[in-house]
């Protein structure tokens, strides 16, 4: 749900899009931190919030890392 959002914010399309580890952080809703593999080697973090369920609001992109690797530590940010 949050692809079409970091196209936009990085001006490009991605073939390929996968999930591959998340972690997650209880807040005034759930934080996501999910490490994305978008092609060749490369990676992405993306933080995703989404809010308490009375609040009825989507998912929601709040801020992303690029130029990751594989192996690159998924932290909080």
């Amino acid at each position: 749900k949050v692809k079409p959002h970091l196209e936009a914010k990085e001006g490009k399309t991605f073939d390929v899009f996968t999930a591959v580890e998340f972690k997650t952080q209880v807040v005034a809703g759930t934080n996501y931190f999910i490490k994305v593999h978008v092609g060749n080697d490369e990676f992405m973090h993306l933080r995703v919030f989404r809010s308490l369920p009375h609040e009825n609001q989507p998912l929601s992109l709040h801020s992303y890392q690029s130029s990751k690797t594989k192996h690159d530590e998924l932290a909080f940010f």
